[in-house]
């Protein structure tokens, strides 16, 4: 059995006898000596790159994806006898320390800060408006009301560091109950929640239900002064209600990481917002785990036995 491993990461998983592994460029075709393999571990590679492979690997059975969200393979068009594998958990520290990042950054306001430092401004004001009673609550996590839409993996390692800074965390997800020890309720509760949130971070996967379930009915829900963390995936968030939004100065601004067409535009009115911070998807980056997970399919594939991370379609 041939398994080809992408040359974006750097993969040695252990091989069950029987087993050959190729490397191959992720953002070019499969060379036609390596189309007869089994087995595809995809990462990071480009959209064209991933439908000639759908069109060309006629024995492919199998395609692990390193990514949390299996989006990008599904929309390739690989056939239906073809299992697909994702990389959830693989992302789940790393994304939950660039959120914990990106909601420090909006609630210190470092993007002031550092507008200042590159204009030679010493921005003393700020230690006013960090104190002045009506303010305080902006500028800290202490007390902060945090409520993570989207409560999986990745907000299990989340909840906990942002608890240890003093905020009150709830999550939200499809079935309400108490997970990693933090209380989780349903989208039914979010119109009780929202309007006493002080940060509303998104961590949705991409489907007909969640696109752009971050939009007008959610920011008009939300205090003036709260911020909005987005890491989930672009399509989840409503750009244009969002800009409205920050416009009418019915929210404090936006933390972003994901975008729902990327590289963002430069005519996107979000670069220019001075209470929007992006950063261009690098919350993950890095799938840990990535060779232990290739490694515990493989076996499984092997035997016929059902794999981690299977993809319902």
């Amino acid at each position: 059995m041939k398994i080809l491993l992408p040359d974006s990461a750097h993969l040695d998983p252990q091989l069950p006898e029987g087993v050959t592994a190729v490397r191959y460029a992720h953002a070019r075709p499969i060379p036609e000596e390596h189309a007869d393999a089994e087995v595809l571990v995809v990462w990071n590679n480009p959209g064209d790159q991933l439908r000639d492979a759908a069109g060309r690997l006629k024995q492919l059975r199998w395609v692990q994806t390193l990514a949390a969200g299996p989006d990008a393979v599904l929309a390739a068009g690989f056939g239906p006898d073809v299992v697909v594998t994702s990389g959830r958990g693989l992302h789940d520290e790393t994304v939950a320390e660039h959120t914990l990042a990106l909601t420090l950054a909006a609630v210190r306001h470092l993007h002031v800060l550092l507008r200042a430092q590159a204009a030679h401004h010493w921005a003393d004001e700020m230690r006013e408006l960090q104190a002045a009673p009506a303010t305080q609550g902006f500028y800290t996590l202490r007390d902060a009301t945090v409520v993570i839409w989207g409560f999986g993996s990745i907000a299990a390692v989340l909840a906990p560091h942002l608890k240890a800074l003093g905020a009150k965390v709830t999550g939200v997800a499809r079935t309400a109950g108490t997970r990693a020890g933090f209380d989780v309720v349903t989208e039914a509760d979010l119109p009780r929640l929202l309007p006493a949130t002080d940060v509303l971070i998104g961590i949705l996967p991409a489907s007909e239900s969640t696109t752009h379930a971050l939009g007008a009915e959610v920011f008009d829900l939300l205090p003036e002064h709260a911020w909005v963390v987005n890491v989930g995936r672009g399509v989840t968030l409503d750009e244009d209600a969002l800009l409205d939004a920050l416009g009418d100065g019915r929210i404090g601004g936006a933390a972003l990481d994901v975008f729902e067409t990327e590289p963002l535009p430069e005519s996107s009115g979000l670069w220019n917002e001075p209470n929007v911070i992006v950063t261009p998807h690098v919350a993950g980056g890095r799938p840990i785990g990535a060779d232990a997970l290739v490694s515990e399919n493989l076996v499984a594939f092997q035997e016929g036995r059902s794999l981690r991370n299977v993809v319902q379609s």
